[in-house]
C-alpha cells in the first residue's frame, strides 16, 4: 500500500483508503463462502431468515404507527439493539475477523483515517442491514409531521453508526484480552447470558401480557429515551409530539455519543499500534505449586488408565474454551428451563429430565473433543478392552458432575412445583434418560466422529462435517428417546391404571435401566472404536 512512513503518508490517509477496506470486507465474505458448499448454503439461508425477520419487524413497527405506546416500544427496542452490539464483541470475538485491529498494526496507517475506513467497511454485512431495518421501522412508527420526518432522516443513520462504532470501540479496547487464550474463556459466558436472557424475556413478556401491556414500560422508556442511541429515536418521537427543543437535545446527545465513541476507538487503535502486547504473558506457577498439584491429583483418582482418563477429561472441561463453553451452556439451560417453567406455573416434574438430556449431550463426539491430540490416545488402544476402559472412564468423569446435578435439579423442580409425590418418578426418568444418552453418546462417538475447529469460537464442526454433527446428535437423541420408551410407558401406566407400578418403583427401575443402557452402549461403542480407529483418527484430525 503506498504512502509508507510510520505515521502514514498521503497515499493512505486520503479517501482512497475507504474503498480499499470495503473491498477487503467483501473479499473476506466471498472467500469465506468459497470454502465449502455447506457454508455457502448456511450463509444464504441465514441471510434469507434475517431478511424475513427484519422485514417482519419493519412491518410490525409500521403497523404500530399511531398507537399510544409506539414511542415506548421504538425507544426500548433501539436500546436493546445497541446493547446487543455492545456485548457482541465480548461474547463472540471470532464472529467477525475485521473486529480484530491487531491485524493492521504493522501497516503504515494513522488511527484517524483507519477509524473512518473501518466504520464504512462495517456497513457491509447482515448485522448492519438488520439494524438499519429496525431503525427505519422505529423511525417510521413515531414520525408524525414534516419536522419529525426530517429528524428521522438524520436519526436513522445515526442509530446505525452509533451501534457500529460502539461494537468497534468495545472490540478495540478489549482485543488484547479477547484474542488471548484466557480471554477466549469470556466466550463461554454467551451461553449462560443468552439462556438467562431468553428466559427473562419470555417471563417478562408473559407478565406484560397479563397486566397492562406496554404501558408498564413507560417509566423505563422515559429514562431510556435520553440515552444514546435510543435518544435519536426519542428525538423523532419528541418532534412528532411538538417538543422541538427536546428533539434537538436528544439528537445532539446521540451525535455526541458517536463522536465520543469514535474518539475512544481512535485512542484504542493508537495504543494498539504503539504499545507492546503484554496481556498474554502468563505467570508461571512455582515448582512447589506444581508438585502440590501433582501430589494431590494422585489421591483423587483411581489407579491406572481409568484415573488418568477421568482427570484428563475433567481438565479439558475446565481449561479448554470449547469444552468449557459446552459445559456452561448445558449446566445453565439444564436448570433454567425446568425452574422457569415451574415458576411460571407451566412446569411439572417431567421438565427436570431436560437437565439430564442437556448434560448427556456432552458424551457425544468424545474423540473429536481431543482434536488432533487423539492420536496419542489412539496409540494406546490395541483392543476392544482398551477402548472400553477409555470410554468408561470418560463416562465416569461425566457422571461425577451430571448425576448429582440431575438429582439436584429434579429435587428443586419438585420443590418449586410442590409435587413431592412425583419426585421418585422424576428421578427414575432422569436417571434412565441420562444412561441412555451416555450409551448412545459412546456409540455415536465411534460411528460419527468429527473435528472441532479450535481457531473459531462459533464453529463446532470442520467444513464438510456439519452433516456428521447433525446425524450424531439428532440420531443419538432420537435413539435415547426410543430406549427410554419402557420407562415412559411405565410412568403413563402408573397414572392411568390402578394396577400399574407406583411412582416409587420407577426410581430403582430407572436407575437400573440407565446403568444397563450405559454399559451396553459402552460395550458396543468400544468394539466399533477398536475396529474403526484409523477412520476415527482421520475424521477428528481434519482441519
Amino acid at each position: 500500500m503506498p504512502g509508507g512512513g510510520p505515521g502514514g503518508g498521503p497515499g493512505v490517509v486520503g479517501a482512497g483508503l475507504v474503498p480499499v477496506f470495503v473491498r477487503i470486507k467483501w473479499a473476506l465474505l466471498r472467500n469465506g463462502l468459497r470454502q465449502s458448499a455447506g457454508r455457502t448454503a448456511v450463509y444464504v439461508v441465514s441471510i434469507v431468515c434475517t431478511l424475513l425477520f427484519a422485514a417482519g419487524q419493519l412491518l410490525g413497527m409500521v403497523l404500530l404507527r399511531g398507537h399510544a405506546q409506539a414511542g415506548t416500544l421504538a425507544v426500548l427496542l433501539t436500546a436493546v439493539l445497541a446493547l446487543g452490539w455492545a456485548v457482541m464483541p465480548l461474547f463472540f470475538p471470532s464472529g467477525d475477523e475485521t473486529l480484530d485491529p491487531t491485524r493492521l498494526v504493522m501497516l503504515p496507517l494513522r488511527a484517524g483515517p483507519l477509524v473512518r475506513a473501518l466504520l464504512v467497511a462495517s456497513l457491509v454485512g447482515i448485522g448492519p442491514l438488520f439494524t438499519l431495518c429496525l431503525a427505519v421501522g422505529a423511525g417510521i412508527s413515531v414520525a408524525h409531521g414534516a419536522f419529525a420526518v426530517a429528524v428521522a432522516v438524520v436519526a436513522v443513520p445515526l442509530v446505525l453508526l452509533v451501534c457500529l462504532a460502539l461494537a468497534r470501540a468495545v472490540a478495540a479496547a478489549n482485543i488484547r484480552l479477547l484474542t488471548s487464550r484466557r480471554g477466549r474463556d469470556l466466550a463461554l459466558l454467551s451461553g449462560l447470558v443468552v439462556a438467562v436472557g431468553i428466559q427473562f424475556v419470555n417471563f417478562g413478556a408473559q407478565r406484560l401480557g397479563e397486566a397492562g401491556g406496554l404501558s408498564r414500560l413507560e417509566p423505563a422508556a422515559e429514562v431510556v429515551r435520553w440515552l444514546p442511541p435510543a435518544s435519536a429515536v426519542g428525538a423523532v418521537d419528541s418532534a412528532g409530539r411538538g417538543a422541538y427543543g427536546a428533539a434537538v437535545v436528544q439528537l445532539l446527545l446521540s451525535a455526541a455519543a458517536l463522536a465520543g465513541l469514535l474518539y475512544w476507538w481512535q485512542r484504542s487503535l493508537t495504543t494498539l499500534m504503539t504499545a507492546p502486547d503484554g496481556s498474554t504473558l502468563a505467570a508461571a506457577g512455582t515448582g512447589t505449586d506444581r508438585r502440590r498439584s501433582a501430589a494431590g491429583g494422585g489421591r483423587l483418582w483411581p489407579e491406572g488408565r481409568t484415573g488418568a482418563v477421568m482427570r484428563r477429561a475433567l481438565t479439558y472441561a475446565w481449561r479448554d474454551p470449547k469444552a468449557k463453553s459446552g459445559w456452561v451452556t448445558a449446566l445453565a439451560l439444564g436448570v433454567i428451563i425446568p425452574l422457569f417453567n415451574a415458576w411460571q406455573g407451566n412446569g411439572s416434574i417431567y421438565w427436570s429430565c431436560f437437565a439430564a438430556g442437556m448434560l448427556g449431550t456432552l458424551m457425544y463426539n468424545q474423540f473429536g473433543q481431543d482434536t488432533s491430540a487423539f492420536w496419542m490416545v489412539a496409540m494406546t488402544v490395541s483392543s476392544p478392552r482398551d477402548a472400553y476402559v477409555e470410554l468408561r472412564a470418560r463416562a465416569w468423569a461425566l457422571l461425577l458432575v451430571t448425576l448429582p446435578y440431575a438429582t439436584l435439579v429434579t429435587v428443586a423442580t419438585a420443590a418449586v412445583v410442590g409435587d413431592w409425590r412425583a419426585l421418585p418418578e422424576g428421578l427414575g426418568l432422569s436417571y434412565g434418560l441420562l444412561g441412555a444418552m451416555l450409551g448412545m453418546g459412546a456409540w455415536a462417538s465411534a460411528f460419527f466422529p468429527y473435528s472441532i475447529p479450535q481457531d473459531s469460537a462459533y464453529k463446532n464442526a470442520a467444513p464438510g462435517q456439519g452433516s456428521l454433527a447433525w446425524i450424531s446428535m439428532m440420531g443419538g437423541m432420537f435413539g435415547s428417546a426410543v430406549l427410554c420408551a419402557p420407562l415412559i410407558v411405565a410412568a403413563v401406566w402408573s397414572h392411568v391404571s390402578s394396577t400399574g407400578p407406583s411412582g416409587w418403583l420407577l426410581l430403582p427401575l430407572g436407575a437400573c435401566w440407565g446403568a444397563l443402557l450405559t454399559w451396553a452402549g459402552l460395550r458396543w461403542g468400544a468394539s466399533r472404536t477398536a475396529r474403526r480407529l484409523p477412520e476415527i483418527l482421520a475424521a477428528v484430525s481434519k482441519a
